[in-house]
């Protein structure tokens, strides 16, 4: 199967320069072929837009100074161009699992920017990167490559970092079988409750963070458009946004990780985390904990380990039923945690005993009378999910 690794790299003034470059032909050709696609009554073949917006274009004077880039990062900037269409008719056409994908949208020159090379454009040397017309630059190996990859991804984020994205071969390797199984219950004021009784407090980065993140935002709404200040005001903008999004995906990747070794089964509530942030009062305390996220690494992580993820459907009154006896109370306000069944009068954390009631609607033989509700095994994520993080096991170094 095929995942990411993702590293940091430090390039030099002058590859800053050429990869700036590098992103902005990319960037140039991405569009160019986007806009003809859609003016077009039939989509063009790849074929057809290399040879005019690279071939044709690099002999013309408006054009010319694509032929100073490597030639590899713009022919897979179109074919890239061609994946997306074919992922956009396949999910209108529901060809295709997961939610609606929408249509290419054109590139833009202050967000994200990004080059892919192929087998040819790029090679690793003494523990360096070589990528064509950039030169060799310093990475960050934080773990091991298991195996020689067929691509990789220069990458430069908003905050003005720049990492590389390798695709790499692995091979799954099971974890022993513990016999040991889950009910998981996310919520906000904790943000899992498990069905053994811990709870696991979120460290809601973007709540922390939110002082500092107004005070920037209001500093980069005060700078001229243009202005060198206010590049400089909407970097810092984007450095904070970063290390949010850094701090709760270190979180998320621990929790799957330790949740992953600890059972065999692991069984998750369906949510519409989509429908959930319409709430005004809820969306940004629910967009701070990343519940999408977390759904997510785990079904990479089950795959790639040999464990068992069952998906429970979101209509199973898990809040509403007494784990003891099974009767349905009826529905229970927010801000009630704790409640008393009317039929055996049990007393119940309210996250507990829905985190008891997910593990029994799973299915598994070792619940409560062998009670189950309505559930799904979902399929795995896509195997290059960049999930994986934290490995299992040590992997064979590249460089020996």
């Amino acid at each position: 199967m095929k995942q990411r690794y993702k590293y940091r790299i430090y390039p030099t003034s002058p590859q800053v320069h050429s990869l700036a470059k590098l992103f902005g032909c990319c960037r140039v050709v991405w569009n160019d072929s986007l806009a003809l696609c859609n003016s077009a009554e039939k989509l063009p073949s790849n074929g057809d837009l290399q040879k005019t917006f690279i071939t044709q274009a690099k002999n013309s004077e408006e054009r010319g100074w694509l032929a100073e880039v490597s030639n590899i990062p713009l022919q897979q900037s179109i074919a890239d161009l061609g994946v997306a269409w074919k992922n956009y008719f396949d999910s209108f056409k529901e060809k295709r699992k997961g939610r609606r994908v929408s249509s290419p949208k054109f590139k833009k020159r202050k967000s994200r920017q990004s080059a892919r090379f192929r087998i040819g454009g790029f090679s690793i040397k003494y523990e360096k990167i070589y990528l064509a017309q950039i030169g060799k630059i310093k990475v960050v190996w934080s773990r091991e490559l298991p195996s020689l990859p067929s691509s990789v991804t220069v990458i430069k984020d908003a905050a003005n970092r720049y990492f590389v994205s390798f695709v790499v071969e692995i091979s799954p390797v099971k974890l022993p079988d513990n016999g040991q199984s889950v009910g998981i219950a996310l919520g906000i004021t904790d943000f899992a409750t498990l069905s053994r009784g811990e709870k696991v407090k979120a460290p809601k980065p973007l709540k922390k963070h939110l002082r500092k993140l107004h005070k920037a935002q209001r500093k980069l709404a005060r700078k001229k458009k243009g202005s060198r200040r206010r590049e400089l005001a909407r970097r810092n903008v984007a450095r904070i946004h970063a290390r949010i999004s850094d701090i709760r995906k270190d979180f998320l990747h621990q929790l799957s990780t330790r949740i992953i070794r600890e059972n065999q089964t692991i069984v998750l509530e369906d949510l519409k985390v989509s429908g959930m942030m319409k709430n005004r009062k809820l969306s940004r305390a629910i967009s701070d904990l990343g519940w999408r996220s977390f759904r997510r690494m785990l079904e990479a992580k089950l795959e790639m380990y040999g464990r068992d993820f069952r998906v429970i459907s979101r209509w199973e009154p898990t809040s509403q039923r007494c784990s003891c006896c099974g009767q349905i109370g009826g529905k229970k306000e927010l801000s009630v945690r704790e409640w008393t069944c009317l039929f055996c009068d049990a007393v119940h954390d309210r996250d507990e005993n829905a985190a008891i009631n997910i593990k029994v609607a799973g299915g598994l033989p070792e619940t409560l009378n062998g009670r189950g509700g309505r559930s799904k095994t979902t399929s795995n994520a896509e195997s290059n999910s960049e999930a994986s993080t934290h490995q299992f096991p040590r992997q064979l170094s590249l460089f020996g």
